[in-house]
């Protein structure tokens, strides 16, 4: 072939390629968004159902839902730590899918309700002391009090939680999170119903107000957790993986990797939740006004923070798989688009709780809006704030989900360590007291160690997949 031949084959080389390039970034986004859609939204439905129990305790008064914030504050403590545990069931039950293994697929699964079921008896004793808890941290002794009634309610929740938690992972696993979604569409009706009616003590039913509140939840949680395992031990495609064969045996070979992996995403969640917790202990501290906008405005921060968890989830998946048949540009590819897809989402969402902030806050107080104006005012203005997070808090969160596909999860940590206790707390505390901006000044503290945190994945997840790409030509 002569110089010119190959000059008039180079344009037609560099289309073909670019034309594929186009492709496989198509297919990406198209398998991506079958695994994120429906998982985001059973995140937003998880949160609907904690927004609704807000809403409903709202009526109660601005002091019951001060005492809500604290007791949420003192169960996520227990529950983030088997949350990230749990969570490892996805990457480990991904892998195996990619490399086409289902022993190890439904051995990942049985693990993980293992992890669940020994982590959930020593975390739920922490609820249950939740007042003294409160009490040692400062908090107002009459709010200290209602938590604990919501908390002895929602405590025995921690177990079957951690198990629909465990269900699901396995199912986006193996490319069929729509379970989980249908689960969670049903549930949140009957989770509203239950609440109102243990809440106001209808239908000839005791009135147990916060109590209740937390009762009702449980009873929802166990109710997703058997629905869950019906459809993983009876319906297609999960029959095959027989996930209930040998349940009794612990697989202590896979429960030490699940713990390798899930033990620093369980600190890692606790550092970030913590950071989030001790900005209410905080708000306790500045004053019953500043708690209640601060648990609202982080309740609107939640539900915009559970679609890119979902994206993240999805990204686990996808870079799971991946990994399993050991194809280095696809892991890059779908940690890329995931990303993409967050920025895309929260962008958005962002904009809209801009224009939206005195609608949302007074949506949380119904007829007693009139009585709450203080609140209603701080909690717009903390959205505000917050819009200068909730695009990094996206980030954070798929990166990291990216992360846990390949099995990366300690410098994740050290990271989670720095950007939320070495940046964000100090400022939050430094701002909040010091400069006269107090709530304010500790949402502002938060956003720079969510921005911080996000920078810090994505350094990593590039140079991870320039190190696996460079592997794989070498190999």
């Amino acid at each position: 072939m002569t110089s010119l031949d190959k000059a008039d084959r180079a344009p037609i080389v560099a289309i073909g390629s670019a034309s594929a390039t186009r492709n496989r970034l198509t297919l990406e986004l198209t398998e991506t968004l079958k695994l994120a859609v429906p998982i985001a939204l059973t995140q937003l439905g998880q949160i609907a159902m904690m927004t609704t129990d807000l809403a409903l305790i709202g009526r109660l008064g601005d002091e019951a839902v001060a005492a809500a914030a604290l007791a949420h504050t003192v169960f996520f403590v227990s529950f983030t730590f088997g949350m990230g545990l749990v969570s490892a069931v996805a990457p480990l039950a991904a892998q195996a899918f990619g490399a086409r293994d289902p022993r190890l697929v439904r051995r990942a699964l049985r693990v993980g309700l293992w992890a669940a079921l020994i982590m959930s008896l020593p975390m739920m004793a922490l609820p249950l002391f939740g007042e003294r808890i409160l009490l040692l941290l400062g908090q107002a002794p009459a709010t200290a009090h209602l938590a604990q009634k919501y908390l002895l309610g929602l405590g025995w929740g921690i177990a079957p939680g951690l198990w629909f938690l465990a269900i699901r992972g396995f199912m986006g696993a193996v490319n069929r999170p729509e379970p989980g979604l249908w689960i969670t569409l049903a549930a949140i009706p009957a989770n509203a119903l239950l609440v109102w009616l243990l809440i106001h003590g209808v239908w000839g039913l005791p009135r147990l107000e916060l109590f209740g509140a937390g009762l009702a939840t449980t009873i929802v949680n166990f109710g997703m957790f058997l629905a869950g395992l019906w459809f993983a031990a009876s319906r297609r495609p999960f029959k095959k993986y027989r996930v209930l064969g040998r349940i009794w045996r612990i697989d202590w070979t896979l429960m030490r990797q699940l713990i390798v992996i899930g033990a620093p995403i369980s600190i890692a969640f606790h550092l970030e939740y913590g950071l989030f917790g001790a900005a209410g202990l905080l708000m306790g501290l500045i004053g019953t006004t500043a708690l209640a906008a601060h648990q609202i405005a982080l309740q609107i921060a939640a539900i915009l923070f559970m679609v890119p968890f979902g994206i993240g989830m999805a990204a686990t998946v996808r870079v799971g798989h991946a990994v399993g048949r050991n194809d280095a540009p696809a892991v890059r590819r779908a940690g890329f688009v995931a990303t993409l897809l967050g920025i895309a989402f929260m962008s958005v969402m962002t904009l809209a709780v801009i224009l939206g902030r005195y609608a949302i806050a007074r949506f949380f107080f119904g007829e007693a809006a009139d009585s709450a104006g203080a609140v209603i005012e701080l909690t717009a203005a903390l959205l505000l704030v917050g819009a200068t997070f909730f695009v990094a808090d996206g980030i954070q969160t798929v990166v990291a989900g990216a992360l846990r596909g390949l099995n990366d999860t300690r410098l994740p940590l050290l990271f989670a360590a720095i950007s939320y206790w070495v940046v964000g707390f100090p400022t939050a505390c430094v701002l909040g007291f010091r400069t006269g901006l107090g709530a304010i000044g500790v949402w502002i503290g938060l956003s720079c160690g969510t921005a911080v945190y996000a920078t810090l994945l994505m350094l990593r997840f590039r140079l991870l997949t320039q190190r696996l790409r460079l592997a794989t030509m070498a190999g």
